[in-house]
C-alpha cells in the first residue's frame, strides 16, 4: 500500500462501459482533463440523446459539462470501437442486487464476454461497486477465455448524486487496488491535477475500502435517527444534540442529520452487500444488521405519527412533498416516498404527491389512484396533512403567507427538519419533526442553543 501524490500522465484516450450516473459524470470528468473519451453503451436511444447533447439524468451541471467537453467525447453502440481505440476502459455498470442481497455481475460479465478475442493490451478499470473478491474472479475469467492482454485494476467511485461533478472533480481521495504497481501508477495519473490523496493498494482492500465507507456513513445515519427517537421521548432536541457531537472532531457533523432514513442507489445496495459477503464467509455482521432495520422502521415511523395525531387514516388526504431519494436528483431507488406511499395507500388515505423533478416514469412506481400535482400549493390545498420527504428547498415556500391556510389542517411532518420549527409556528403550522420538539402556533420554547467561544 502507498499513500502520495499520483504524477500527472500524458492525455490518454479512454474507453468507458455503461453511461449511467457513474458512467457519465467520469466520462464528462475525463473529458474536462484533457482527455479523449469512448463510451459505450447497449441503449441505442441514450446514445443518440447523448450524441445530440441532451442529458438522460438530473445531476446539477452535467448538460453544461457535457456541452463544453463535446469535442473530446465520442458515443456509440459499437464496442469494437472503444477497445479498438482505447487503452483504459472504466467500466461503469450496473451491479443491482439479487433477492439474495448479493451483487448481480452479469453486466459485467457482459463487457467480459463483448471484449475482441484479439484486443491489444489493456487496463480493465472496474468503477462499478462490487463485491470483495470479484477483481480475482474476473482476473480468473479472463485468463480464462484467452484475454491475457487485458490486466484489471479495481478503482472504487465516491460520488453523491447531486453532487457528483463536484465529488468527482474534488476528491478526497483517488482509491486504486491492482497487482501490478505501473498499470495503478497509469490510473491514478489520469486525476493527478485534481489533487487529493491516492491510495493505491492490493485489489481486495480497494473493493472493501467503497463498502466499508458506504457502510459507516448509513450506520452514521441510523444513529442519528435512534438518537432522535430517544429525544422525542426524553425531550431532548437532536438538532442540538448532533451539533454537540458534531464540534467533537473524532466525530464531525457531516451525516448526523436525523432523517426518515437513507435511500438511493448506493447505501442500501452496499450495506446489504456487505451483510451478505459477512455471512457468505460465515461471519454474523450483527451491527450492519441493526443499521438495515432501523433503517426501514425510520421510513415508516411517519405513519404512526399521522395516526397519532388524525386518528384512522382512511379517507385522510395526505400531501407527500418530494419523491426523490434527495434533493438535486430524479433516482427513485429504495426512496423512501415509495415506501411511505405504498403505507399510506394500505391504510385507506387519498394521496397527492409532488416533486420537482422526478420524471413521468413515476406513476409506474406508486400505488394506484395516487394524484401527482405540480405545484406546493397543489399538493397542500385541502390536506389533512402534508410530509416533507425530500428537503428540496422549493419546499421552503411552505412558510410563505396563506399557504397552510390552504390545508383542511395545517399539520406539516417535516421528516428532513429542513424548516425552522418557529418560522413553520409563525406561518400557522403544527409543525412536527424527527427527534425535535413540537410547535403549534408558539415555539415550545424559548431556548436558541449558542455556538462561540468561552473566555
Amino acid at each position: 500500500m502507498s499513500i502520495g501524490a499520483a504524477q500527472p500522465h500524458r492525455d490518454e484516450t479512454i474507453g468507458l462501459i455503461g453511461t449511467g450516473y457513474v458512467g457519465l459524470v467520469t466520462a464528462v470528468a475525463l473529458a474536462g482533463l484533457g482527455h479523449r473519451v469512448v463510451c459505450l453503451d447497449i441503449d441505442a436511444a441514450k446514445v443518440a440523446m447523448l450524441r445530440a447533447g441532451r442529458v438522460p439524468i438530473v445531476e446539477p451541471g452535467l448538460a453544461e459539462a457535457l456541452d463544453r467537453h463535446r469535442g473530446r467525447l465520442t458515443f456509440t453502440t459499437d464496442g469494437r470501437e472503444v477497445f479498438d481505440r482505447a487503452g483504459i476502459v472504466f467500466v461503469t455498470v450496473d451491479t443491482p442486487p439479487l433477492p439474495s442481497g448479493d451483487a448481480d455481475l452479469s453486466r459485467v460479465e457482459s463487457v467480459i464476454a463483448g471484449i475482441p478475442a484479439e484486443v491489444g493490451d489493456v487496463i480493465m478499470v472496474m468503477k462499478s461497486t462490487v463485491p470483495v473478491g470479484t477483481g480475482v474472479r474476473i482476473q480468473r475469467l479472463l485468463h480464462q477465455v484467452g484475454l491475457d492482454r487485458v490486466r484489471y485494476v479495481s478503482h472504487p467511485e465516491f460520488l453523491r448524486e447531486g453532487s457528483a461533478l463536484h465529488d468527482i472533480t474534488h476528491p478526497d481521495r483517488v482509491v486504486v487496488g491492482s497487482d501490478n504497481p505501473s498499470d495503478a501508477a497509469r490510473v491514478a495519473s489520469l486525476w493527478a491535477p485534481l489533487g487529493g490523496a491516492t491510495l493505491t493498494c492490493d485489489l481486495a482492500s480497494a473493493e472493501m475500502i467503497k463498502l466499508a465507507s458506504n457502510a459507516f456513513l448509513a450506520t452514521k445515519i441510523s444513529f442519528v435517527n435512534e438518537i432522535a427517537n430517544l429525544c422525542d421521548v426524553v425531550g431532548a432536541d437532536v438538532d442540538v444534540v448532533a451539533r454537540g457531537m458534531g464540534l467533537d472532531r473524532r466525530i464531525g457533523p457531516a451525516f448526523l442529520e436525523a432523517g426518515l432514513g437513507y435511500g438511493g442507489s448506493c447505501f442500501p445496495k452496499d450495506v446489504t452487500a456487505l451483510k451478505q459477503l459477512a455471512g457468505n464467509s460465515g461471519y454474523h455482521f450483527q451491527l450492519l444488521a441493526a443499521v438495515i432495520e432501523v433503517n426501514e422502521l425510520q421510513k415508516r415511523r411517519v405513519v404512526a405519527t399521522l395516526s397519532a395525531r388524525l386518528g384512522p387514516l382512511a379517507g385522510k388526504r395526505i400531501a407527500l412533498l418530494g419523491l426523490a431519494f434527495k434533493p438535486g436528483t430524479d433516482d427513485l431507488r429504495e426512496a423512501t416516498s415509495l415506501v411511505l406511499a405504498a403505507r399510506l395507500a394500505s391504510e385507506g388515505a387519498d394521496l397527492v404527491v409532488q416533486d420537482p423533478v422526478a420524471g413521468a416514469a413515476v406513476r409506474l412506481m406508486l400505488p394506484a389512484g395516487v394524484k401527482r400535482v405540480a405545484t406546493v400549493a397543489s399538493a397542500v390545498r385541502g390536506a389533512d396533512a402534508a410530509v416533507i420527504v425530500t428537503a428540496w428547498p422549493q419546499y421552503r415556500a411552505l412558510l410563505e403567507p396563506g399557504t397552510s391556510g390552504l390545508m383542511a389542517r395545517p399539520l406539516l411532518v417535516d421528516g428532513r427538519n429542513m424548516l425552522d420549527p418557529s418560522d413553520a409556528a409563525l406561518a400557522g403550522y403544527e409543525w412536527v419533526g424527527v427527534g425535535r420538539p413540537t410547535y403549534a402556533g408558539e415555539p415550545a420554547s424559548s431556548f436558541t442553543p449558542v455556538l462561540g467561544r468561552t473566555g
